[in-house]
């Protein structure tokens, strides 16, 4: 019986595991309604399986010196993005681009992000938070990771959702989201595969 060629279709047809990044820590954000909102589309799913990582809830230096305190945060938050076949960054717009503790948790890894699939999704006012998106492209690709096309953004998030967090009219943010999270399951399943049969050197 060959065991070699039904092997690698198994290990296929496992879901990706999926950390979502929280990028906000201003006080009274609005990122927990939208990352509330994407991880009921994420679990709606049964290719993915999503575990978070929020950026309010990190306690890393911006010195980026290994103290017991950074290695104490770390030992939380490295392990979640370094089992990650996939991610994606939640993030709003801070003055024309995302925010600094988010750039922050970025830095802090390097090896994690390699020769893995971004997904990013945004808010904000007019812009719907696409000018910090196109500047975590430009990050990610110098981390040698993959960003996806097809990004999901809320113009005037504040007024997209009710006081119980839904969505006023949830059709074209559900459509968007589907359409992402198909593109990083592709994208995520093509390299967990390569990953595996050659080890990535960049």
């Amino acid at each position: 019986m060959n065991t070699t060629a039904t092997a690698p279709a198994a290990a296929a047809a496992d879901p990706l595991r999926l950390t979502l990044v929280v990028g906000s820590n201003r006080h009274g954000r609005f990122g927990p309604v939208v990352a509330d909102w994407l991880l009921g589309r994420i679990r709606d799913r049964d290719d993915l399986v999503a575990e978070v990582v929020d950026v309010a809830e990190t306690a890393l230096p911006m010195s980026l010196e290994p103290t017991p305190e950074a290695t104490a945060a770390l030992s939380r938050i490295t392990p979640k993005l370094a089992r990650a076949d996939a991610f994606v960054v939640l993030t709003p717009e801070y003055n024309h681009s995302f925010p600094a503790g988010l750039k922050n948790l970025v830095d802090w890894h390097f090896t994690e992000w390699q020769a893995k699939p971004v997904g990013l999704v945004s808010y904000g006012g007019l812009s719907g938070g696409l000018r910090a998106v196109e500047h975590l492209r430009q990050v990610f690709a110098e981390l040698h990771a993959v960003t996806v096309r097809d990004t999901v953004s809320f113009h005037n998030a504040g007024a997209s959702f009710d006081d119980r967090g839904a969505l006023r009219d949830p059709s074209g943010p559900d459509a968007a989201a589907k359409t992402m999270l198909d593109q990083l399951v592709w994208w995520g399943s093509a390299l967990r595969e390569a990953r595996a049969n050659r080890p990535y050197g960049g």
